[in-house]
């Protein structure tokens, strides 16, 4: 008998949930977790292709869906024959007590709570992963806005967070099991704090984290929405340097007119504000950003202002999603791009974030980089997320300081401590 697989779609905040469900599962047999996303129809199509991988690789095994897409749409999979058990993102938390379900019914069992009455976020307890050297603690759970193209409130939430002094105690447990870098995530993770008793931020927990824990080496951020970086976390993105220069920004557009449509909080001239701003503090950050192409009623003078926001903010590690209308949700029912529109708009995006990418690495060349080691030792990342590869193996987990001699298919080149 095989022991548990889980299978990770989407987000980061997946990937941390998917290992605490691991951790939970220990030696569980014959049974797979397909952790699905729902943040477009292609998230949902993959998810219902890996189901499909999953039942042909292991017919044996039980198959469990959760995640934002069992969330928001149980009936769905419940349908699939080969699911046998459907569960939502609260019970995701707790496969245990339901792993011995009867496999005897004729219906697959649908586990999904109404995921808007949940008032507290708990701590996800687990341990270094990411071979040992990276691990991602959940800070935030849900979101208490409503973009007019989102489907993912309805499948996280409301905002909810972990109290400061949990995640601390996280940190340093994974920093005493050997763990060098620690991402905080969540579905809206600058909205972290408001209803924590304290009414603690983002920049509170992170000051917590780099003054309590001195033997953290990297902290670094998952997407941040850059209307809600107030100064104490401006300040020390930009001066703190065990807090990772690498910002991943949630813009989705570059023209104000879409941006109000979508019912973001910011405008275009904020947002090259704010690159303009991190980039004086601190030159070595670099930028990503998440861009969606073709949302409804966006004409070509208006998506040319979102390609033209690549350069202007110098988006360095881009994210681009061709528009999906999701049922439910208020831009389904605008008039719509057609796809060939938004799949042209969406390479366009991408190889102007490819161009933007190739300009900074090839600026890295010559550069001295810290890199934490990763992948058998042969690859990992610099501070600023840049990928790089060594030409000899080195101690995987170490932070690794070398020059970058080239760069070869997207990667930067090193060749060990010893070149410094």
């Amino acid at each position: 008998m095989s022991g548990p697989e889980i299978i990770t779609l989407g987000c980061r905040l997946n990937i941390a949930e998917s290992e605490a469900i691991r951790q939970q599962m220990g030696n569980a047999p014959d049974l797979v977790v397909v952790n699905s996303c729902a943040v477009t129809g292609e998230a949902v199509r993959q998810t219902r292709q890996a189901i499909r991988r999953a039942h042909r690789a292991r017919p044996d095994a039980r198959i469990v869906v959760t995640g934002c897409a069992a969330q928001t749409d149980p009936a769905m999979f419940a349908a699939m024959p080969e699911v046998a058990l459907v569960a939502g993102n609260l019970e995701k938390q707790d496969l245990r007590s339901y792993l011995r379900a009867d496999e005897a019914d004729t219906a697959p069992p649908v586990r999904v709570a109404d995921i808007m009455t949940v008032a507290r976020q708990t701590p996800q307890l687990l341990s270094a992963f990411a071979e040992r050297v990276r691990a991602f603690i959940v800070v935030q759970n849900g979101c208490d806005h409503r973009c007019t193209f989102c489907i993912i409130p309805y499948g996280r939430g409301l905002s909810r967070s972990v109290p400061v002094d949990d995640v601390v105690m996280q940190v340093v447990r994974l920093v005493e099991d050997g763990v060098q870098e620690v991402v905080l995530t969540g579905v809206d993770v600058t909205s972290y704090g408001p209803d924590l008793p304290d009414q603690s931020t983002l920049g509170h927990l992170v000051e917590a984290i780099l003054t309590r824990v001195p033997s953290l080496s990297r902290l670094r951020l998952s997407s941040l929405d850059g209307i809600e970086i107030d100064d104490r976390l401006f300040d020390l993105i930009t001066s703190d340097a065990r807090l990772m220069p690498h910002v991943h920004l949630s813009l989705q557009a570059g023209d104000d007119l879409i941006l109000k449509r979508m019912k973001r909080r910011h405008s275009r001239s904020q947002a090259i504000a704010l690159a303009g701003k991190l980039h004086d503090r601190r030159p070595d950050i670099a930028i990503g950003a998440d861009i969606i192409a073709g949302f409804p009623t966006e004409d070509e003078a208006m998506f040319a202002n979102s390609l033209a926001l690549i350069e202007d903010c110098g988006i360095v590690h881009g994210h681009v999603f061709p528009y999906s209308p999701r049922e439910g949700t208020p831009a389904a029912r605008m008039p719509q791009v057609d796809r060939a529109t938004i799949r042209d708009r969406a390479a366009r995006l991408r190889e102007a974030c490819a161009r933007e990418r190739q300009r900074w690495l090839k600026s890295l060349v010559g550069t001295q980089q810290h890199v934490l080691v990763e992948t058998s030792g042969l690859a990992g990342h610099g501070e600023s997320f840049a990928p790089i590869r060594f030409t000899s193996s080195q101690p995987v987990g170490r932070i690794v300081t070398t020059r970058i001699s080239g760069l070869e298919d997207g990667a930067l080149i090193a060749h060990g401590p010893d070149h410094v």
